[in-house]
């Protein structure tokens, strides 16, 4: 089991909280041998299934501590519930990592990031004989964000609506300085429309198409995201136009350098 040394010992936090962000539900039975005490079977009482909420960032950077998007130091949060499905207090949650990148504090799950790492480090909260997991990555500190794919031409139709969906339009985050940076992956980037010619213009999507304004870096140090279109509302199906898009990244709740990023989707009508 890996601790951190330090004041987080003495200052011990209430494993329960209220939702911090998005709730992932997993229930499992013991998957490390570990010896804690077990729960009380048979009993309304006892501790049934434990909920662990999604983490507030896909990422830890190294040598710092898990924090949100303001900034703040975070720590994680578990649900505990009884056999009628009720929330209950509970203060025999213990945390873990059987993985190296990431260091954990048994009694409040401040994760501190120690090293790079492939793969998501495991999160484990234990309560008697019952587990639940999350995953954390570990990036590099993020200290420069710039334009990868900064402009774009989308030759839009009134007829034909799988025509109004734009490229991606995308920016780098990078550790360190050229020629000797690196890419930051696993970190989350936010992009916003900042200038149209009519707030019903366009909106950003995802991959997928779906509306989404954050996305996280590949391995590459890439986010970006797509606007989709709806050329009816420019006025005239002759218009040429263009959409503005700022990308921005935070680190301890400050912009990074470069931040923010502007993209540009230039408008055209399709022949």
């Amino acid at each position: 089991m890996k601790l951190m040394a330090g004041a987080a010992h003495s200052s011990r936090r209430p494993a329960i909280a209220f939702v911090l962000g998005f709730s992932v539900a997993v229930a499992a039975p013991s998957l490390l041998g570990v010896g804690c005490t077990d729960i009380i079977t048979g009993s309304s009482s006892g501790v049934l299934s434990l909920q662990f909420d999604s983490l507030p960032s896909p990422s830890v950077v190294v040598g710092d501590t898990l924090r949100d998007t303001t900034g703040a130091v975070a720590f994680p949060v578990v649900h505990a519930f009884d056999f009628k499905g009720n929330e209950i207090a509970t203060e025999q949650i213990y945390f873990q990592s059987p993985d190296s990148g990431v260091s954990v504090d048994s009694a409040t799950g401040l994760i501190v990031g120690d090293s790079l790492r492939s793969a998501p480090a495991r999160i484990i909260a234990t309560v008697g004989n019952l587990q639940a997991i999350q995953r954390i990555s570990v990036a590099l500190r993020p200290d420069m964000i710039a334009a990868s794919h900064g402009i774009d031409t989308l030759k839009y139709s009134l007829l034909d609506t799988t025509k109004n969906l734009s490229n991606v339009v995308s920016v780098k985050l990078s550790h360190g300085v050229s020629p000797n940076d690196s890419a930051v992956a696993n970190y989350l980037v936010s992009f916003a429309i900042v200038a149209q010619t009519n707030p019903s213009l366009s909106e950003l999507v995802n991959d997928a198409g779906r509306p989404s304004i954050v996305d996280t870096t590949d391995a590459s140090g890439i986010a970006g995201r797509k606007i989709r279109v709806h050329p009816v509302n420019l006025g005239t199906g002759t218009s040429v136009d263009s959409v503005i898009v700022q990308a921005t990244a935070k680190y301890r709740g400050q912009p990074v350098t470069g931040s923010p990023v502007r993209l540009v989707i230039v408008l055209q009508p399709g022949s």
